[in-house]
């Protein structure tokens, strides 16, 4: 058994008494909710959401972010709530939002403000002890880190010990590293997953793949090849950001088709990647149900594992 899910097993001993106090704050009463809710025991994940809070005098800025050019003024678990509840959403894996930096405290606030509802993907700066403060956030919940592509080469960014020690100490403590990465990237990942083969991935949007409209082949097929290494997930998310980026999304199904025969249902997650799905004339249940209603090719097996089990075993 892999190590991640060594930790599953553990952790899922707790699970249904969490949820059970936390008080389901995702479940709703509504027909949509009570359907999607039936789907599955525990109902569906979004595997990434960002949150903020417009309190920038508890939870302050980085440097270089200004309060006036945030996406939007805050986007908090209540504002989620709204959004995600008629969708049958039970769980969220929320992803530290740039806005803070390093700083995860209001991320880890708000899992503490709702028990069994959130898991999290935490930041830390690789070249600062990153693996005792991977370690200190697990001890917290943050059941991954994120790591992003940035103006460096993709030498530059996945080499050096800093990030050498991320992706040792995600082997040894079954935590994830989680790409936002854009498909250039993709032969140095590669590298890193051989390099650390028992360290679990999980690779965000796609990889970006069709973020300039255009999903093209040759970035699809290496995609399609890092299925080789068997600790590597990856998100079906961001279908705004995506392809036509336009509703109903169904010019990405071609895509999502070639991800499941590749890597299997059981490697793959949905996500929302909200609340950028839900603004810009965008809507949370046109990304929910592209997986859940308008891909025939889908079994309820899939289903399954796209909006609950496969986030599940990795961040629950």
């Amino acid at each position: 058994m892999h190590r991640s899910e060594q930790l599953v097993s553990r952790r899922s001993l707790l699970r249904t008494g969490i949820l059970a106090v936390s008080g389901w704050a995702l479940a709703g009463h509504s027909h949509g909710a009570e359907k999607a809710a039936s789907d599955s025991s525990e109902g569906t994940i979004d595997a990434h959401v960002h949150v903020w809070t417009s309190d920038t005098r508890r939870y302050p800025l980085a440097p270089g972010y200004a309060k006036d050019r945030m996406a939007t003024a805050s986007f908090t678990p209540e504002e989620l709530f709204a959004h995600a509840r008629p969708c049958g959403v039970r769980r969220v894996v929320l992803i530290q939002m740039s806005y803070y930096g390093f700083d995860n405290s209001y991320m880890l606030d708000m899992m503490e403000k709702y028990p069994g509802v959130f898991s999290g993907v935490g930041r830390v700066d690789q070249r600062a002890d990153a693996r005792e403060k991977m370690r200190a956030l697990a001890r917290r919940g943050v059941r991954g880190f994120r790591i992003v592509s940035g103006d460096e080469s993709p030498d530059q960014w996945l080499g050096g010990e800093g990030m050498a020690a991320m992706w040792k100490c995600g082997a040894d403590e079954g935590l994830a590293i989680c790409p936002l990465m854009n498909p250039q990237f993709l032969p140095a990942l590669d590298a890193m997953c051989r390099r650390f083969p028992q360290t679990p991935v999980v690779v965000d949007h796609f990889a970006r793949i069709g973020a300039d409209g255009q999903v093209r082949a040759r970035d699809l097929d290496t995609l399609c090849g890092l299925a080789r290494h068997k600790g590597l997930r990856v998100k079906l998310s961001a279908f705004y950001a995506l392809g036509k980026k336009q509703s109903p999304y169904l010019d990405l199904a071609p895509m999502i088709r070639r991800l499941l025969d590749a890597f299997g249902p059981e490697r793959l997650m949905w996500a929302s990647d909200s609340p950028f799905q839900v603004i810009g004339g965008h809507h949370y249940a046109d990304s929910v149900d592209l997986i859940r209603q308008r891909l025939d090719f889908l079994t309820a097996t899939d289903h399954d594992w796209l909006l609950r089990r496969t986030a599940e075993q990795a961040f629950f």
